[in-house]
């Protein structure tokens, strides 16, 4: 089972704004935080979601082939979230729209360039 998931940032002041007005959209709740790392959880026993500065103190990089999915309602959730997470400065990587009969999703990567997905599935 996943427990949690880490990606990392340069700013983590500015990171931690950033995912606090979008995660707030999903009802996430911060779960602790450290001067190092903030943590989020999506439900009382979901996997939490952690922002944090690297250990080693080197500069946080973008994970080749990764990618953070976030479930939305519905076709027009996804549409608002990804406005969103672009009003408060990511840069679109692929406008939402269905991908296939049934998968709507639109992609964008947060200040530090981590990608993201929001999408919806109808089944």
């Amino acid at each position: 089972m996943i427990t949690y998931l880490t990606i990392g940032t340069n700013n983590l002041a500015q990171a931690t704004e950033f995912f606090d007005q979008l995660f707030a959209k999903f009802s996430a709740k911060r779960a602790y935080q450290t001067d190092r790392l903030v943590a989020w959880q999506f439900g009382d026993k979901a996997p939490l979601f952690i922002v944090n500065e690297p250990f080693d103190t080197e500069a946080a990089t973008v994970g080749n082939g990764s990618m953070v999915a976030l479930k939305a309602d519905s076709p027009e959730m996804v549409d608002r979230m990804h406005a969103l997470a672009l009003s408060l400065g990511a840069s679109d990587d692929g406008a939402p729209g269905y991908r296939g009969e049934q998968f709507y999703g639109g992609y964008f990567r947060d200040l530090d360039g981590n990608k993201f997905n929001v999408h919806h599935i109808r089944f």
